[in-house]
């Protein structure tokens, strides 16, 4: 297992976490089972944003005796009160339903109190007039929530929660095929997406990732937009290659699934290459590095996705980016023009031009 930093809360944080969504359907040994062989592969991050009440004494059962050893993302607007998931912006619902997760998880704090499914502006405007948002603040103030999370798949509405609210943990639906227009939740353009990315990754919030596989639309070639079907490995990859990215959470159905979502850190770079998505981009994703290092290894040593990624965050205002940059043992300044960048990139991007480009604004940072 791989962690990485939440640099809002300082939290070690699994890259690969795991989601609620099929695992309760496995019955009770069968999910314990595959719970714990997570948290013995290293797993320390989960969502409870599940479809059926039944996943909450599982993952208690599971989960209860290595609690302080594991975070949990609990939905303040995900109501269990009929069995199966809803969804409620009441905050009556929302109280019944947060005080009946605890109890089933055997807990009495949240790590990550989540703001939930927020996708339209007219939800963020309720869920602040019904008093949730309030309620999930003074939670905090109990030491009860330890965090504050936004669940969200639009960019736009993303952007002004984060405006408004002191955001420490966003959950976004990363993928390919959302990032290229292509399903339902493929919210907001190329440029607001990445946005998003960049700005996360700017302020320090965290982004776990929800639909990773596009609800299991990109395994398979007759459901995939693009005609063929990627590996959870190439997704993962692509989820976590992005700017401010920290964990990902598919969902498993037992614990052969997890063990094979675990196999993912002993996979060699050529079973998580993403780049046959190049073919797919669509017009205004062309020429935009999306730091998949394809085109490694650079002649002249240069770590050309990682040198986009500081350009790109550098541009938005991070200045931490920028510092980073000038860290780099080999930069853009290194390029020979070799253009072996140039031939490799499945996206199209003129790499030895942008090795200027980037040099001559770095130069002056």
């Amino acid at each position: 297992m791989r962690y990485r930093i939440n640099r809002k809360t300082g939290d070690r944080i699994s890259e690969l976490g795991l989601g609620s969504a099929y695992l309760y359907e496995a019955g009770m040994k069968e999910g314990v089972r595959a719970l714990e062989t997570a948290v013995e592969g290293g797993v320390n991050y989960f969502d409870l944003a599940a479809g059926d009440g039944a996943a909450f004494p599982l993952w208690g059962a599971a989960l209860s005796p290595v609690r302080d050893k594991v975070m949990f993302q609990i939905h303040f607007g995900a109501d269990y009160s009929k069995g199966t998931y809803g969804w409620s912006l009441k905050l009556d619902d929302v109280k019944r339903s947060v005080d009946w997760q605890l109890g089933q998880l055997k807990t009495d704090y949240i790590d990550y109190g989540f703001i939930h499914c927020q996708d339209e502006l007219s939800d963020w405007e309720a869920y602040r007039r019904n008093g949730v948002y309030d309620y999930i603040l003074s939670l905090r103030r109990q030491g009860v929530v330890r965090h504050i999370g936004l669940s969200s798949h639009t960019p736009s509405v993303i952007q002004r929660i984060m405006d408004d609210a002191p955001v420490d943990m966003l959950m976004f639906s990363v993928n390919p095929a959302y990032d290229y227009g292509e399903g339902e939740y493929a919210h907001g353009g190329v440029d607001e997406r990445a946005a998003v990315y960049r700005r996360c990754q700017a302020e320090g919030v965290g982004i776990s990732v929800m639909k990773p596989f596009s609800g299991g639309q990109l395994l398979d070639a007759k459901r995939s937009p693009f005609g063929r079907a990627l590996t959870p490995y190439q997704c993962i990859r692509y989820a976590l290659d992005k700017p401010g990215v920290l964990t990902v959470l598919p969902g498993a159905a037992d614990t052969g699934e997890v063990k094979s979502l675990l196999g993912y850190f002993d996979a060699d770079d050529a079973a998580c290459d993403y780049a046959v998505i190049g073919g797919f981009a669509p017009p205004q994703a062309a020429g935009k590095c999306v730091y998949c290092n394809h085109c490694k290894p650079c002649p002249a040593g240069i770590d050309v996705g990682l040198v986009n990624k500081y350009y790109d965050l550098a541009r938005t205002g991070d200045a931490l980016a920028a510092e980073h940059y000038k860290t780099l043992e080999k930069n853009a300044l290194d390029c020979v023009g070799c253009g072996h960048c140039d031939g490799r990139c499945p996206f199209a991007v003129r790499q030895s031009e942008r090795m200027r480009e980037i040099a001559a604004y770095m130069a002056g940072r």
